[in-house]
């Protein structure tokens, strides 16, 4: 077994010290293992090539380390997989940020993965739907016929 040191905020403490009276852990250690074990059982699985569709969403405090100007410029960085993106100011220097998201799992959970680990990005979710993309010739309302690709949600990676 290893031995390391993790610093925490006080606020955290409180939550692992609630974590640890609820579940019976025996000791922080005990505790921070379970979290972790849980954490890594549920990052997402599937070929890092697979298509998929991703939703990124988490709180941020912008005035930490130029967030409020590298956040959005990272989703610039990938204009090509960037769906879309909502942000929600909640006071002076808080937002909720959700990016929905177009491409490879890999890609878009490397993604948020840098992100969640941004000092100033709380609560990071990762969400991803399995996708299948379909190359499809048809018309739309009588107009002439042509070739697009659509999106088709499948049950799993």
């Amino acid at each position: 077994m290893q031995r390391i040191t993790l610093a925490i905020d006080d606020d955290l403490a409180g939550e692992l010290d609630a974590y640890i009276r609820a579940s019976g852990a025996t000791s922080r250690s005990e505790a921070v293992r379970d979290l972790v074990r849980r954490g890594l059982q549920a990052r997402p699985g599937g070929p890092t090539e697979a298509p998929c569709i991703g939703i990124v969403s988490c709180a941020i405090d912008q005035s930490k380390r130029n967030l409020a100007a590298r956040v959005p410029q990272g989703r610039l960085d990938r204009h090509d997989q960037t769906v879309s993106a909502l942000s929600v100011p909640l006071d002076h220097t808080t937002s909720v940020d959700v990016t929905v998201m177009r491409g490879r799992l890999g890609e878009i959970s490397a993604y948020a993965e840098a992100l969640f680990l941004e000092r100033g990005v709380m609560h990071g979710t990762l969400s991803l739907i399995p996708v299948t993309e379909d190359a499809a010739h048809h018309v739309h309302h009588q107009g002439a016929g042509h070739e697009h690709t659509h999106l088709r949600v499948k049950s799993g990676f």
